[in-house]
């Protein structure tokens, strides 16, 4: 998979893959607060200079760590369903990429929200990515603005769910009912 700061090698891919391995061990036992780009080297047996080479920010690794989950994740296969039932597979499909992860789903919030540039690109890369499977699940002759409505309702979920008002599970419910209600009028 290509990084967010450049095209990797087999071995420097290798070392990227570590250090977000890394990281989820030390955001696991740590949190966010105290989770530091030093620590991840040390837990991924590389050196400090060299981590910084691949993340500039624990905001960077965090974020980077959700963008390669939600590449790797297929959308969802739902050939037989309607747009709406679709789109609302494709929100719910999202919201639940980190729930069972609680360290990483309020990290993941908070990382994005971040002013990084690496992070605001990797939002970009992110948000487009959504924004295609939402395009892809309602169909080519999608509205726009409906699936506007549905990125700011997406948006907006996750960032209550990680400011702790309810579990992803809990807000991927009230998401796919907030669309549900949007894509139906």
């Amino acid at each position: 998979m290509e990084a967010t700061r450049r095209r990797l090698t087999e071995k420097q891919a290798e070392t990227v893959d570590r250090l977000t391995r890394a990281a989820m061990e030390v955001l696991s036992r740590e949190g966010f607060a105290g989770l530091t780009v030093r620590m991840v080297a040390s837990a991924a047996g590389v050196g400090t200079a060299t981590a910084y080479t691949y993340f500039s920010s624990k905001e960077h690794l965090v974020a980077e760590m959700f963008w390669r989950r939600l590449a790797a994740t297929p959308a969802p296969d739902l050939a037989d369903a309607d747009s709406t039932e679709r789109a609302v597979a494709v929100l719910r499909q999202i919201a639940m990429l980190v729930a069972d992860e609680p360290a990483l789903a309020g990290a993941v919030t908070s990382a994005l929200l971040g002013t990084d540039p690496d992070v605001a690109h990797l939002r970009l890369r992110i948000g487009s990515e959504i924004r295609q499977r939402l395009i892809n699940a309602l169909g080519s002759d999608s509205d726009l603005e409906m699936v506007e409505t549905l990125e700011l309702l997406y948006a907006g979920a996750l960032v209550r769910a990680g400011m702790g008002y309810a579990s992803y599970a809990e807000i991927a419910d009230r998401l796919e009912k907030a669309a549900l209600h949007a894509l139906r009028g």
